[in-house]
């Protein structure tokens, strides 16, 4: 079954994971840095418009495939859209060999106890519907943690596999991505909090249920160990929190057996005015140094 070729995909085969799963918040930063201005177009819909054709141009690049890049998040907009003719899932796993994953969070609530939970999701299932339908593989959703807060950090991780089995009941595999900040005052101190909370999480979960986890790159190397090698765990996978691609690269390399679920890193130097031979160029330069970074060996 195809599931099972990509639950393999994803739990063995080396490389990392694209995030492409920009939001209505993050978009215009995205496209700023992508060298394109908020003048240059006029309400949401030019604006995704925009986006989606970066997303299409960097899926189609030739180094975008699954010989290095095994996943691929995408905004649920680019989920619904297409490539070539053909639906965005169907075409990354169909022709060029990476799992689909799409962002279901609708983003953040304001802080409260030294975190950000995600809002509620009424459309939750819907979506999930849609996804599984799409020949998507899994999900991702994100919360906020900035202070060592026992209660906060329970209450993220409580949040977020409860969402998580609602998820899997679907027959998709969640991404919990409860993120550290990476500039929090007190983000050693937090890791350990969260490292706990998400142990005794695992434990409780209904037999024969696996999750992902997207993990800031911590503090202390190889702090996730004890994750990565749970047997309910598929994968543990990095975001680059805003480090540079060289620094999240650098950082990445020295915590064995995570890899990487880059955005702004992975799309890092990449303007619209390139090139193809350019863009596609620059491209393949950064996600070698990311899979690098994401296959150093135990």
């Amino acid at each position: 079954m195809t599931t099972d070729k990509m639950l393999t995909q994803m739990s063995q085969q080396p490389g990392f994971i694209a995030a492409l799963d920009q939001s209505g918040g993050s978009t215009p930063g995205a496209l700023r840095l992508y060298g394109i201005p908020d003048s240059a177009y006029s309400g949401d819909a030019e604006m995704f418009r925009l986006m989606h054709e970066m997303r299409v141009r960097i899926m189609t690049a030739p180094a975008f495939t699954g010989a290095t890049i095994i996943g691929a998040i995408l905004f649920e907009g680019t989920m619904d859209g297409q490539v070539h003719g053909k639906p965005v899932p169907t075409y990354l796993w169909q022709d060029r060999g990476v799992v689909p994953f799409v962002k279901v969070d609708q983003g953040l609530e304001p802080e409260q106890d030294g975190v950000r939970l995600m809002r509620p999701m009424p459309s939750l299932d819907a979506t999930l519907a849609r996804a599984v339908k799409l020949g998507v593989f899994g999900t991702k959703m994100r919360s906020v943690i900035n202070l060592a807060s026992p209660r906060g950090i329970d209450a993220v991780v409580r949040q977020q596999f409860e969402f998580a089995e609602r998820i899997a009941k679907h027959g998709l595999v969640p991404i919990i991505e409860p993120e550290v900040l990476v500039d929090s005052p007190e983000k050693s101190r937090a890791e350990a909090i969260l490292r706990e909370a998400l142990t005794t999480h695992l434990a409780a979960m209904p037999e024969g249920r696996r999750v992902m986890l997207k993990l800031t790159i911590p503090e202390t190397p190889d702090f996730y160990a004890p994750l990565i090698g749970h047997a309910r765990v598929v994968r543990v996978v990095a975001l680059s929190g805003g480090y540079s691609q060289a620094k999240a690269c650098e950082r990445l390399a020295a915590n064995h057996g995570m890899i990487a679920s880059f955005s702004r890193a992975l799309t890092e130097g990449l303007v619209h005015k390139m090139t193809d031979s350019a863009f596609d160029s620059a491209l393949a330069d950064s996600i070698g140094r990311i899979y690098r970074a994401s296959t150093v060996k135990l």
